[in-house]
């Protein structure tokens, strides 16, 4: 009995998001925490999202927060049930409808709303055959003014019928909407659960046998389709709005398509009898959790960028001659589509690891996970070499250093911040967090060895230098000080520093290959992850967003598209590199190196919210790792078989910074524990940092 209890203290506590933090182990000092072998708990609905979620603990795999498999619907909470509703349920109203969102919907979409029906209502009464269709304008034209609260119901004779024997009877939803979203209940459960017996089907009305009908859709519904295609497009676009999307759409599938005298406007909590049925009753136009809303499992806000990328392509091969737009806008759009096919990446990634064993999820991750930032890298060394300038290749080194400083620095730092602000202090494995570090200090250690070498043998050559006084006793001060490695020190840089790249590009792969076997092979009990909650076996119980072969189609489609748009990120830089006030190094190590990251930024707030530090945590290191032992080695062979001129040494600032960064984590990282104050140290030296690159003078070849 003892023994059971001990184990369920051992085990973490799961919060209703299906995840879970570390669990303390039953030591007398919490000095000790670190120290014992702690398990961690998991909850899944099935068995996709647990491969999914262990895949997110192991070493090496980019950590993913989406779910690949469709969540059941009555598990989901009721705010997230709310922003799937369909907007046709009379609901009990007791705070008040005069919000700033729906103010706001007033001036955005209600005046021009009602205004067009008002002008299609004085059309149709001029056609004197829509008369009855230009009576339905001039009631949705002062609905679509201000629809809160007022419900669009829909009459029919069987239940004008219903009425007669029972008059008190209140609307109800139609069957057909709520057999839709609520699959789970049968006919016979519907039929039930209505307020008043349905009386015997009778043929349908002979709506489309009048004129009047034709004459409406052909002259007044084309028209209000357009009004309506609008707004939904602007209201979709704005995420927040979705609402009134869902109004605008159900009007313009639905309402617009009725016979008109089967049409109330009512206002709910008022008799109205049992005549009619509900069909579209709205009561807010804003809602701020619609961040959450997904489209086959995808972000809305990655859905809405989606027709950027087509745009930016477009613009971007078509427009050679900058007549539509300049190259500064042209890069500014590359930059931002990069973004959503990143998270396009990762959901594919995560898809096809969920789904397959662990060896062609490795191989995926391995081959797809860097994808994003190699594809710019490489392109730019391209451009840069056909160009005969070094501007690119230090562009590159300076996207390079920040990617690490952003991911040891700044994405642990603001996930701590916001983590701590809501649960005070939070808790992660000690024994994993110190892997990471030490496969960062090799990693630095590797990848900044040549520069150290250079710095100890290399020659410092000055272009010139000038006393401050005038008989020259002065202090000499030189100009355009660097140390010569190449065409004047042929033989040190080629028969030492270039030999010593090489072997570095492969001591770092073979670095990152051992820390996949200590933490997946054997030693993999140090994360102890103990899965639990799962409603099926295999994967019959999972109905699953993408399969393995449209993960991996649209995972080579955003990867071609990735190239793209980094190929014309390189093309419309120069003009920026050439003529910006701002350092190069500065644009290099924030909008280069921090773009494509910002699904990993969101994705590590999230797991801290959450209460999950340790794979908050790993989100950063994991790609840190990545930069240093797969991203540089590839770009140095790369570099072998295409002469572009990548010499893998950097500058003193790029040095020191990455080393301080790397100290300093570690020493954070050791006690297992953060808060909001650790957090903002990390914060507040990654912006030290960025102050210091903005500042700095541009590199040599720029």
């Amino acid at each position: 009995m003892s023994t059971d209890v001990e184990s369920r203290r051992r085990r973490s506590t799961v919060d209703s998001q299906g995840y879970s933090s570390p669990s303390r182990c039953a030591h007398t000092s919490n000095d000790l925490w670190e120290e014992c072998t702690c398990k961690t708990t998991i909850r899944a609905e099935n068995e996709v999202e647990a491969h999914k979620l262990v895949n997110n603990y192991r070493f090496g795999f980019r950590k993913w927060k989406s779910h690949v498999t469709e969540r059941p619907f009555e598990d989901r909470s009721d705010i997230v049930k709310e922003l799937y509703s369909e907007l046709n349920f009379i609901k009990p109203q007791t705070g008040s409808l005069v919000t700033c969102g729906n103010i706001v919907y007033v001036f955005l979409f209600g005046w021009w709303l009602s205004l067009a029906y008002f002008l299609v209502s004085f059309f149709m009464f001029l056609t004197v055959l829509g008369v009855p269709y230009g009576k339905l304008c001039l009631q949705l034209s002062y609905y679509f003014l201000w629809p809160f609260g007022k419900s669009v119901q829909k009459a029919s004779s069987m239940m004008r019928r219903c009425c007669v024997k029972f008059p008190h009877c209140e609307a109800i939803p139609e069957v057909d909407e709520v057999r839709e979203t609520t699959p789970l209940l049968d006919t016979a459960s519907l039929e039930a659960a209505a307020p008043c017996p349905r009386a015997p089907a009778e043929p349908l009305p002979r709506y489309w046998r009048r004129v009047s009908t034709y004459v409406w859709l052909l002259l007044g519904y084309p028209l209000l389709c357009v009004v309506h295609a609008l707004a939904c497009l602007l209201s979709w676009l704005l995420v927040f709005t979705i609402p009134v999307t869902k109004m605008n759409a159900r009007t313009m599938g639905t309402i617009l398509l009725m016979p008109p005298e089967e049409i109330r406007i009512t206002v709910p909590g008022k008799n109205q009898g049992c005549e009619t049925r509900a069909v579209l009753c709205c009561y807010y136009a804003f809602n701020w959790y619609y961040y959450k809303y997904t489209v086959d499992g995808l972000n809305v806000f990655a859905v809405n960028l989606l027709p950027l990328v087509i745009i930016t392509l477009v613009i971007g091969y078509v427009d050679k001659d900058n007549y539509c737009t300049n190259s500064e806008t042209k890069f500014a759009l590359a930059m931002v589509s990069i973004m959503p096919l990143s998270y396009y990446i990762g959901m594919g990634i995560a898809s096809i690891s969920a789904q397959s064993n662990f060896a062609v999820g490795a191989v995926v991750n391995a081959t797809f996970g860097s994808i994003t930032e190699l594809t710019f890298y490489i392109t730019a060394l391209l451009r840069g070499h056909q160009g005969g300038t070094k501007c690119y290749e230090e562009v590159v080194k300076s996207a390079l250093t920040g990617t690490l400083l952003g991911c040891v620095l700044f994405i642990p730092g603001i996930s701590m911040i916001l983590g701590g602000c809501r649960h005070q202090e939070q808790r992660f494995n000690s024994r994993s967090a110190g892997v990471s570090s030490a496969l960062l200090f090799i990693s630095v250690g590797g990848v900044f060895a040549p520069t150290l070498f250079s710095k100890a043998y290399g020659n410092l050559m000055c272009d010139s230098c000038t006393s401050s006084a005038a008989n020259g006793s002065g202090p000499l001060v030189c100009r355009d000080c660097h140390y010569d490695l190449s065409e004047n020190n042929y033989s040190l840089f080629h028969s030492h520093i270039e030999p010593l790249i090489y072997t570095i590009s492969i001591l770092l792969p073979a670095a990152y290959v051992v820390g996949l076997i200590f933490t997946l092979k054997t030693h993999s009990h140090i994360y102890d992850i103990h899965i639990s909650g799962c409603h099926a076996s295999g994967h019959h119980g999972a109905v699953v967003h993408w399969s393995r072969w449209r993960a991996l189609v649209i995972l080579i489609t955003a990867t071609l598209l990735m190239s793209a748009c980094a190929d014309l990120t390189t093309e419309h830089i120069k003009p920026i590199l050439a003529h910006s006030h701002i350092s190069q190094y500065f644009i290099g190590v924030t909008v280069i190196a921090m773009i494509p990251e910002l699904p990993e930024i969101v994705n590590g707030i999230q797991f801290a919210l959450q209460n999950n530090m340790s794979l908050s945590l790993e989100v950063g290191s994991c790609l840190a790792v990545q930069v240093c032992m797969l991203q540089i080695p590839v770009l140095i062979l790369f570099n072998i078989f295409c002469d572009v001129g990548f010499v893998l040494i950097f500058s003193d600032l790029h040095l020191w910074s990455s080393i301080f960064s790397v100290i300093l984590v570690n020493y954070i990282f050791m006690d297992g524990k953060s808060d909001y104050f650790q957090g903002t140290a990390l914060v507040v030296l990654y912006l030290v940092f960025m102050a210091l690159y903005f500042f700095a003078p541009s590199p040599a070849g720029c």
